[in-house]
């Protein structure tokens, strides 16, 4: 039985984002490694190697062709990445993480996470440290340092820490001030 010829780069492109979101960098990037294996270069003109500029044209082409029928989609990339960060991430880690694939928020999303970040970092908090609680300052730095891990804000950090020291007060009548 013959091998079976490899996929064009549309077919792999759109096989990627049957599978999941891909920011516009990231799935360039993927393009661009499938064009350079020796499988995809049969394809070549002369059986020769492509130039590093055409293939770069050549994908930038496909990632236009796919963005105009809808199938690469910037929003839909940050709102599903944001969708799937937000439960156990803070703002900073998730604006990193979407700078690193060559995006940014937008104002309302920035401004939704903002306001949600507080109640995500208690929910955080409370799923790994509800049990032990504050206790002792060792403690303290220990869960300010796995939240400072997770993207959330120093300010809110505190905030969590220092409500979980006093048990007594509910966490919907705390300031909402830093």
């Amino acid at each position: 039985m013959a091998p079976k010829p490899p996929a064009s780069p549309k077919v792999r492109a759109l096989q990627w984002l049957a599978q999941r979101e891909h920011s516009r960098d990231e799935l360039r990037a993927k393009l661009l490694r499938l064009m350079r294996t020796p499988r995809a270069t049969v394809e070549a003109p002369e059986g020769g190697d492509r130039d590093e500029a055409d293939l770069a044209a050549e994908v930038d082409t496909l990632l236009d062709w796919l963005s105009t029928r809808g199938y690469l989609s910037q929003a839909r990339f940050v709102e599903s990445r944001v969708h799937a960060r937000e439960k156990r991430f803070g703002n900073l880690r998730i604006e990193r993480e979407l700078q690193q694939h060559g995006v940014t928020l937008d104002a309302d999303a920035r401004a939704a996470l903002k306001a949600s970040e507080y109640q995500r970092a208690r929910e955080v908090w409370h799923r790994k440290y509800a049990a032990i609680g504050a206790a002792d300052a060792a403690a303290r730095v220990r869960q300010m340092r796995f939240l400072v891990g997770r993207g959330f804000s120093p300010e809110v950090v505190r905030r969590v820490l220092r409500d979980a020291a006093a048990p007594g007060e509910r966490a919907d009548t705390v300031d909402t001030e830093p």
